[in-house]
């Protein structure tokens, strides 16, 4: 999740029936999926049934237990499903040069994992135009899986995480299809239905270079029979017509991210669309979103906008405007070190010393959101039980 999580990277309505409505649902019209939101209901089977028995609010592990651990990584995944996490987000879906999907934040991998040791591939490095962002460093669709998986995880923020350096080069780059398996597997053990929540990364930079996205996700979950409205897949994009062109290929529930209020997502900038995010989260542009899409993934900001020192304001009219077109919202991403939190709940100036977050959970509940990403599955956990007990 997040490539755009500007303000976190750098720096009792919540028990209302329409809330348990929009994830619960009835009659199986569950994930807030309004009547008349889609005008191919009928194909889609009127809801997504599947998600009737997930918790509210839904606690999201955000590339895993990424607090914890190197994200996206199995020890990442395994441990947000140990903690309690009712969903995890695993997959942020990039492609390898001949053609696999594997898990990783960015396509650029200098940072998340110990290529820059491998002296084979030093002239691998390079500067490209990331979604008209110059970006230098290792991309993955200059790898070959098979070359890929000579590489290993390593901590992306170790300023803030130090703890979570000790786990550097203990696990290698998961597939999605490894993913896939690994979720029927601990599904399983635990006896309960595990849920992933994967992301396609940057879908028209790849489809430009000849490795389209929503294809390969398609064919992969087609083939483990995981494109079905009732199926524990939630996909999601910060592009609409990556979302869009989803809604064509599977049946699966799907979710348009939203980054900040004065961006555009990419494909608008590529096909001329002079509409912002502002746009999108006003009624009409909700409505249009709950066309083809049952969710929305708001920054946190969209949802409780700060002030100029950080703290928080007054709550947006965007949960009520989702909920009123049949969306539910999935804001992203609670963290508990003091830099990603709203200034009000800070607790000293140490970057990775933990602030008020149980304060912050209650905020942000407080507005009525259906669920949340975080990289601590663990505190979301007591954070909602403080809520709802």
């Amino acid at each position: 999740m997040g490539t755009r999580e500007s303000n976190e990277e750098t720096s009792g309505t919540g028990r209302r029936a329409l809330l348990g409505a929009a994830v619960l649902g009835a009659g199986g019209a569950v994930l807030g999926m309004a009547g008349t939101a889609r005008a191919d209901s009928a194909r889609h089977g009127g809801g997504h049934g599947g998600l009737k028995g997930l918790p509210k609010p839904t606690i999201i592990g955000h590339r895993g237990a990424s607090g914890y651990r190197p994200e996206h990584t199995f020890g990442s995944y395994q441990l947000a499903l140990d903690l309690g996490a009712d969903i995890v987000e695993a997959g942020d879906l990039v492609p390898t040069r001949d053609g696999h999907l594997v898990c990783r934040h960015e396509p650029e991998i200098g940072g998340t994992t110990d290529v820059a040791d491998h002296p084979e591939f030093a002239g691998r490095k390079k500067t490209k135009l990331l979604d008209g962002v110059s970006t230098t460093g290792w991309f993955t669709e200059d790898f070959t899986l098979a070359e890929l998986k000579t590489l290993r995880a390593v901590e992306r923020i170790p300023a803030n995480r130090p703890h979570n350096t000790l786990y550097n080069g203990r696990w290698e780059i998961p597939t999605f299809e490894e993913v896939l398996r690994w979720q029927d597997e601990q599904t399983r053990k635990r006896g309960k239905q595990v849920w992933i929540y994967p992301e396609l990364k940057h879908p028209t930079y790849f489809r430009k270079q000849g490795l389209p996205l929503e294809e390969r996700v398609a064919k992969l979950l087609g083939k483990y029979r995981k494109d079905r409205r009732t199926s524990p897949v939630i996909l999601q994009s910060f592009e609409p017509t990556s979302v869009q062109r989803l809604h064509k290929l599977v049946d699966n529930p799907l979710v348009v991210l939203l980054s900040s209020a004065d961006s555009r997502p990419w494909d608008f900038v590529e096909t001329g669309d002079p509409r912002t995010v502002a746009d999108l989260v006003k009624p009409a542009g909700l409505r249009e979103i709950a066309s083809y899409a049952q969710g929305i993934g708001p920054t946190l900001d969209l949802v409780v906008p700060r002030d100029a020192q950080g703290r928080l304001t007054r709550p947006t009219t965007l949960v009520s405007d989702a909920h009123r077109v049949g969306l539910i919202l999935h804001p992203y991403t609670m963290r508990n070190e003091n830099p990603f939190l709203p200034a009000d709940f800070r607790k000293g100036t140490d970057p990775d010393a933990y602030g008020d977050v149980f304060g912050a959970y209650k905020a942000y509940f407080a507005t009525g959101i259906d669920g949340v990403f975080t990289d601590q599955p663990d505190t979301g956990l007591l954070a909602r039980e403080d809520f709802t007990g």
